[in-house]
């Protein structure tokens, strides 16, 4: 690790400060240019911790930057995570209170897994995946950023660290449509409509996800694996998103289509 755990502390803070406050702070890998993967899960890791004390419950994880093209445009090769939090959760139609608690929300399309059995790596695969899966469901995900998206002087962008650090951007997530067991479809053929205001913005199918959205949760389940964590029974994993960001503001209607499997939405007021 190239940060001490002072700057790692004081990272976290400062994120911490950044959502209460709703203003967002220069990207870190400005400030630390040595930092490394390694130091932006720790300063997620205690900016977590930090939630936890506040009262907060960790309800499971999320994965991102699962496409090859996502992976491409960071330069990384594998995906990255973050934690599910109680209050983050928000009910499918229902409200989402932007102008008191996010800053620069988007919405992305994705398939939620709901863990029936706890599921620890190494060597875990797709196949122990669907068989620890209680059930699939669709999901939208609120993304948001804390961290400036350009920096005002360098016009630099936001890189990989400063996502990690930022817990993924996860902000939220809105659970809906029908709730599938793992093995009743092809998860790979699964798609989404997905509306703003009535219009088509995006579509996709979740094999946009690793081929696979359990080849995901698999790898999260070894990614967390050598710090002795697993993905824990009633826990629930977002895969990916198989669809572009939608951007989103005060007064927008977000709504997916997955067909036969039903629709999720939510209004940002």
């Amino acid at each position: 690790m190239a940060l001490s755990k002072d700057d790692i502390r004081a990272a976290a803070q400062r994120l911490d400060n950044a959502e209460t406050t709703r203003k967002q702070i220069r990207q870190l890998s400005l400030e630390y240019p040595r930092i490394t993967l390694e130091d932006a899960y720790a300063i997620q890791k205690a900016w977590v911790e930090m939630k936890v004390a506040q009262g907060r419950v960790v309800k499971g994880h999320k994965i991102g930057l699962t496409s090859k093209a996502m992976q491409s445009a960071l330069n990384i090769d594998e995906p990255d995570s973050g934690i599910l939090l109680d209050d983050m959760f928000f009910a499918d139609g229902g409200l989402v209170p932007t102008t008191d608690r996010f800053i620069a929300t988007r919405v992305e399309a994705e398939l939620a897994f709901v863990m029936k059995h706890r599921l620890a790596g190494p060597n875990c695969t797709l196949f122990d995946v669907l068989n620890a899966t209680d059930f699939v469901v669709p999901a939208l995900e609120i993304l948001d950023t804390r961290v400036e998206r350009v920096d005002p002087e360098t016009k630099a962008t936001r890189k990989i660290f400063d996502t990690i650090a930022d817990n993924a951007a996860n902000a939220g997530i809105v659970l809906g449509g029908r709730p599938i067991r793992p093995l009743e479809a092809d998860l790979r053929w699964i798609g989404a409509l997905c509306f703003r205001n009535g219009q088509l913005e995006e579509t996709g199918l979740a094999a946009g996800v690793l081929n696979h959205p359990a080849t995901a949760v698999a790898w999260l389940a070894n990614k967390i694996a050598p710090n002795g964590l697993a993905l824990e029974a009633g826990q629930i994993v977002l895969a990916g998103s198989f669809i572009r960001p939608i951007e989103t503001r005060k007064g927008d209607t977000i709504q997916a289509d997955y067909g036969p499997y039903g629709s999720v939405s939510c209004y940002f007021a």
